[in-house]
């Protein structure tokens, strides 16, 4: 038997119900993991509120995590019980252990704890994705980051910097700025009012070429207001509210813009993506480059607080579950 989160219908954080499971055995292609840390993302509430629809119910919910491998199904050649593992999009993961489809995993290299694999997967995964994949970023740009002391956001500033890229980071207090500023950013701007008149002031007039936007229905506009003519508005999250109603004529009138809402599953969906993403994103940890920060840790019975402090807004980093 083993613990788990689940929820049997969608509403607020009460839904979330710590319940004894019969332990899972892994299918053909399939690994079961001891989970020793959980990532808590915003996407976890999504599916929580019903924004994102689960496969079904009852469900447990949880993206990303990590742990050891307890043990394989058949045809499974690539793990065996006792290796390291983690993982970054895989619905299942609030639980003491899971199964999981062996190709949606990855070798965790020692170096690299528990708690930090799942406080990175999937934000380190996003970052790559944002920085590398949807645009590649080039040296000497200058980007704008929302919620830059957020788990994402503090690696993108940091994987930003490294790149040559300068950073404008929008926070929502001074103290939230400090903490970005400490993680690439070369600039800070806290809260939205006037954004596109401070973003003008900080880039002379040029504007930036591209957005990152994790906030959702507050920031959206102003967002577009930032861009330089044929600049890309990137939209990944609805931290503030899902984005509806939008006119592509917004687009035309503000310079020719480009808008996307990029999804990480889709960028993994290869596997030969995944491996060599979490390669780089690895990599860039051991040698120093990305600091993961683990800005709150709570107990898997605490699912729903861990989400009622994500939801504030008043987290730092990463959020992570502790079995």
């Amino acid at each position: 038997m083993y613990r788990a989160i689940r929820i049997h219908g969608y509403g607020g954080p009460e839904v979330l119900q710590l319940e004894t499971l019969p332990t899972p055995v892994p299918g053909r292609g399939e690994i079961l993991i001891r989970q020793e840390a959980i990532g808590v993302n915003y996407i976890d509430i999504y599916f929580r509120t019903g924004l994102y629809k689960v496969p079904a119910l009852p469900a447990i919910l949880g993206m990303e995590g990590a742990g050891v491998v307890m043990a394989a199904g058949a045809g499974v050649t690539d793990f065996e019980p006792g290796d390291r593992v983690a993982y970054p999009t895989a619905l299942g993961g609030y639980g003491e252990c899971r199964t999981i489809a062996a190709d949606r995993v990855v070798p965790l290299p020692p170096d690299i704890p528990f708690d930090i694999a799942a406080g990175c997967m999937l934000r380190g995964l996003t970052a790559h994705m944002l920085l590398r994949e949807v645009r590649e970023v080039r040296a000497g740009e200058t980007i704008l980051v929302h919620a830059a002391a957020g788990g994402v956001g503090l690696l993108l500033c940091q994987w930003a910097r490294h790149l040559g890229v300068r950073v404008i980071g929008v926070v929502s207090t001074e103290e939230k700025g400090e903490l970005a500023r400490q993680n690439g950013a070369a600039e800070i701007l806290v809260g939205h009012d006037n954004l596109a008149a401070r973003v003008r002031k900080l880039t002379d007039g040029a504007m930036v070429p591209v957005v990152y936007d994790s906030v959702g229905k507050d920031t959206f506009v102003a967002s577009l207001d930032c861009l330089a003519p044929r600049g890309l508005m990137v939209s990944y999250g609805n931290a503030s509210g899902e984005v509806t109603g939008v006119s592509v004529g917004m687009l035309a009138t503000r310079g020719s813009l480009y808008l996307t809402r990029p999804g990480l599953t889709t960028y993994l969906a290869q596997r030969s993506a995944l491996l060599a993403g979490s390669k780089e994103l690895f990599d860039l940890i051991i040698q120093g480059v990305l600091s993961v920060r683990i800005g709150q840790r709570f107990a898997l019975a605490d699912a729903g607080a861990a989400q009622t402090a994500l939801e504030s807004r008043g987290t730092t980093g990463s959020t992570i579950l502790l079995p």
